[in-house]
Protein backbone atom coordinates (compact mmCIF):
# COMPACT_ATOMS: atom_id res chain seq x y z
CA UNK A 1 0.00 0.00 0.00
CA UNK A 2 1.23 3.17 -1.46
CA UNK A 3 0.89 6.09 1.66
CA UNK A 4 -2.18 7.94 -0.59
CA UNK A 5 -4.24 5.04 -0.23
CA UNK A 6 -6.49 4.03 2.45
CA UNK A 7 -7.59 0.91 3.67
CA UNK A 8 -11.10 -0.16 4.36
CA UNK A 9 -12.61 -3.21 6.25
CA UNK A 10 -16.31 -3.34 5.74
CA UNK A 11 -17.70 -6.66 7.78
CA UNK A 12 -21.42 -7.96 7.44
CA UNK A 13 -21.42 -9.12 10.96
CA UNK A 14 -23.46 -12.68 11.85
CA UNK A 15 -22.95 -15.41 14.15
CA UNK A 16 -22.30 -18.06 11.77
CA UNK A 17 -21.19 -16.10 9.23
CA UNK A 18 -19.47 -12.70 8.98
CA UNK A 19 -18.79 -11.58 5.74
CA UNK A 20 -15.71 -9.49 5.17
CA UNK A 21 -14.02 -7.22 2.74
CA UNK A 22 -10.74 -5.01 2.66
CA UNK A 23 -11.15 -2.21 0.05
CA UNK A 24 -8.44 -0.39 -1.24
CA UNK A 25 -8.86 3.69 -1.65
CA UNK A 26 -6.88 5.98 -3.76
CA UNK A 27 -6.94 8.68 -5.99
CA UNK A 28 -10.61 8.10 -7.27
CA UNK A 29 -9.73 4.61 -7.47
CA UNK A 30 -11.60 2.02 -5.38
CA UNK A 31 -9.84 -1.47 -5.56
CA UNK A 32 -10.89 -4.95 -3.72
CA UNK A 33 -7.80 -6.37 -1.94
CA UNK A 34 -9.66 -9.50 0.06
CA UNK A 35 -12.88 -10.76 0.46
CA UNK A 36 -14.98 -14.05 1.71
CA UNK A 37 -16.42 -15.17 4.73
CA UNK A 38 -15.02 -16.19 8.13
CA UNK A 39 -17.48 -19.35 9.39
CA UNK A 40 -17.89 -20.63 13.08
CA UNK A 41 -18.94 -23.97 13.78
CA UNK A 42 -22.75 -24.94 15.05
CA UNK A 43 -21.49 -27.38 17.17
CA UNK A 44 -19.30 -25.05 19.21
CA UNK A 45 -20.66 -23.30 22.52
CA UNK A 46 -21.61 -19.50 21.28
CA UNK A 47 -18.54 -18.39 23.73
CA UNK A 48 -16.02 -20.25 21.58
CA UNK A 49 -17.60 -18.73 18.66
CA UNK A 50 -17.18 -15.27 19.91
CA UNK A 51 -13.73 -15.95 20.54
CA UNK A 52 -13.39 -17.57 17.22
CA UNK A 53 -14.59 -14.08 15.48
CA UNK A 54 -12.54 -12.44 17.76
CA UNK A 55 -9.24 -13.93 15.91
CA UNK A 56 -10.43 -13.75 12.68
CA UNK A 57 -10.55 -9.85 13.20
CA UNK A 58 -8.06 -9.86 14.60
CA UNK A 59 -6.33 -11.56 11.56
CA UNK A 60 -7.76 -9.62 8.73
CA UNK A 61 -6.38 -6.28 10.47
CA UNK A 62 -3.10 -7.69 11.45
CA UNK A 63 -2.60 -9.03 8.01
CA UNK A 64 -3.91 -5.93 5.67
CA UNK A 65 -3.48 -2.80 8.45
CA UNK A 66 -6.92 -1.56 7.41
CA UNK A 67 -7.51 2.47 9.14
CA UNK A 68 -11.03 1.87 9.00
CA UNK A 69 -13.70 -0.04 10.27
CA UNK A 70 -17.12 0.21 8.27
CA UNK A 71 -19.93 -1.92 9.90
CA UNK A 72 -23.65 -1.64 9.57
CA UNK A 73 -25.60 -0.71 12.63
CA UNK A 74 -28.69 -3.13 14.00
CA UNK A 75 -31.79 -2.14 12.71
CA UNK A 76 -35.08 -3.70 14.63
CA UNK A 77 -34.98 -7.53 13.59
CA UNK A 78 -38.19 -9.60 13.30
CA UNK A 79 -35.92 -12.59 15.18
CA UNK A 80 -34.98 -10.94 18.15
CA UNK A 81 -33.11 -14.71 19.06
CA UNK A 82 -31.12 -14.09 15.80
CA UNK A 83 -30.49 -9.92 16.66
CA UNK A 84 -29.29 -10.80 19.69
CA UNK A 85 -26.45 -13.21 18.20
CA UNK A 86 -25.15 -10.78 15.46
CA UNK A 87 -25.51 -7.83 18.25
CA UNK A 88 -23.21 -10.45 20.61
CA UNK A 89 -20.88 -11.36 16.88
CA UNK A 90 -21.25 -7.53 15.73
CA UNK A 91 -20.18 -5.52 19.54
CA UNK A 92 -16.85 -8.36 19.26
CA UNK A 93 -15.74 -7.16 15.71
CA UNK A 94 -16.33 -3.51 17.14
CA UNK A 95 -14.36 -3.84 20.05
CA UNK A 96 -11.47 -5.52 18.40
CA UNK A 97 -11.28 -3.15 15.57
CA UNK A 98 -11.51 -0.64 18.38
CA UNK A 99 -8.68 -1.66 20.42
CA UNK A 100 -6.65 -2.22 17.25
CA UNK A 101 -7.00 1.74 16.71
CA UNK A 102 -8.95 1.92 13.73
CA UNK A 103 -11.79 4.31 12.90
CA UNK A 104 -15.11 3.30 12.95
CA UNK A 105 -18.28 4.41 11.02
CA UNK A 106 -21.52 2.63 11.66
CA UNK A 107 -23.83 2.88 8.94
CA UNK A 108 -28.06 2.05 8.62
CA UNK A 109 -28.68 -0.22 5.57
CA UNK A 110 -29.98 2.17 4.22
CA UNK A 111 -27.60 4.38 3.80
CA UNK A 112 -25.74 1.51 2.40
CA UNK A 113 -28.58 1.07 0.32
CA UNK A 114 -28.08 3.96 -0.91
CA UNK A 115 -24.11 4.77 -1.63
CA UNK A 116 -23.95 1.55 -3.49
CA UNK A 117 -27.22 1.94 -5.88
CA UNK A 118 -28.71 4.87 -5.31
CA UNK A 119 -31.65 3.99 -4.00
CA UNK A 120 -32.09 3.39 -0.40
CA UNK A 121 -34.93 0.79 -0.82
CA UNK A 122 -32.48 -1.65 -3.24
CA UNK A 123 -33.32 -5.31 -3.07
CA UNK A 124 -30.67 -7.69 -2.78
CA UNK A 125 -29.83 -8.24 -6.30
CA UNK A 126 -29.63 -5.07 -7.25
CA UNK A 127 -27.39 -4.23 -4.51
CA UNK A 128 -25.00 -7.62 -5.76
CA UNK A 129 -25.11 -6.16 -9.30
CA UNK A 130 -23.91 -3.08 -8.17
CA UNK A 131 -21.27 -4.51 -6.60
CA UNK A 132 -19.94 -6.57 -9.37
CA UNK A 133 -20.39 -3.29 -11.21
CA UNK A 134 -18.41 -1.15 -8.96
CA UNK A 135 -15.46 -3.76 -8.50
CA UNK A 136 -15.63 -4.95 -11.69
CA UNK A 137 -15.70 -7.99 -10.33
CA UNK A 138 -15.94 -11.00 -13.15
CA UNK A 139 -19.05 -12.47 -11.52
CA UNK A 140 -21.29 -11.48 -8.46
CA UNK A 141 -19.03 -12.37 -5.13
CA UNK A 142 -20.09 -15.36 -3.37
CA UNK A 143 -21.62 -16.24 -0.54
CA UNK A 144 -23.74 -13.35 -0.26
CA UNK A 145 -22.19 -11.99 2.88
CA UNK A 146 -19.09 -11.27 0.48
CA UNK A 147 -20.67 -8.85 -1.25
CA UNK A 148 -22.64 -7.20 1.22
CA UNK A 149 -19.36 -6.82 3.11
CA UNK A 150 -17.90 -5.21 -0.19
CA UNK A 151 -21.12 -3.11 -0.71
CA UNK A 152 -20.90 -1.71 3.45
CA UNK A 153 -16.68 -1.47 2.73
CA UNK A 154 -18.02 1.00 -0.58
CA UNK A 155 -20.01 2.50 1.66
CA UNK A 156 -17.38 3.94 3.73
CA UNK A 157 -15.94 5.50 0.75
CA UNK A 158 -17.76 8.57 0.73
CA UNK A 159 -15.34 10.95 2.18
CA UNK A 160 -12.80 9.60 -0.32
CA UNK A 161 -13.84 10.01 -3.51
CA UNK A 162 -15.31 13.76 -4.01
Amino acid sequence: MNSSETLILGIDPGLERTGFAVISVGKKQVVPKDFGVFLTAKSLPRPERLCQIADDIDEIIRLWKPQILVIEKLVFMKNITNGLLVAEARGIIVERAARAGLQIQELLPTAIKKQVTGNGQASKAQMQKMVQILFRLPEIPQPDDAADALAIAFSGTTNFLK
